[in-house]
């Protein structure tokens, strides 16, 4: 049975982007891989950390919400743990009321959203332009008074 998981995860910031992506997707896909179903996915970007880990500052902060079997948070944990990349993660268990806010939060699941429909706009009018005409009738119109 699956149930629903959230994890977050901090990667150090001296990755670049092309690398911060890829250790991104190396977790996504291992979600995927093990039957897993990827709900909601946040990238929260380079923030300040309340102290000091492994001598850095700051860290690029990543949200996954996905469901999998209880068995495999173990697996994805351990490979938290061996990669050098990531410097603080953290996954928990979300019960039916914290399922119920992220569904609020964000939006029903990705097959359940309904797809955007484009308004028509119609085009701007054209402004009208101004004649001289107009402008001296303004200027002859104070001077008789």
């Amino acid at each position: 049975m699956l149930r629903q998981y959230e994890t977050v995860f901090i990667l150090t910031p001296v990755l670049s982007d092309i690398q911060m992506k890829e250790a991104v997707a190396k977790f996504r896909d291992m979600i995927l891989a093990d039957e897993g179903e990827i709900v909601y996915e946040e990238d929260w970007g380079l923030k300040k950390l309340a102290y000091p880990i492994q001598k850095k500052t700051t860290g690029f902060y990543h949200l996954i919400g996905f469901k999998a079997n209880p068995e495999f948070i173990q697996k994805l944990e351990l490979q938290y743990r061996r990669d050098e990349r990531v410097i603080r993660y953290l996954t928990f268990a979300m019960d039916k009321h914290a399922v119920a806010y992220a569904e609020k939060k964000h939006g029903p699941a990705k097959e359940d959203a309904p797809i955007p429909v484009k308004e028509e706009r119609s085009a701007p009018k054209p402004k009208v332009p101004v004649l001289d005409e107009d402008i001296d009738i303004d200027i002859e119109m104070e001077e008789e008074d």
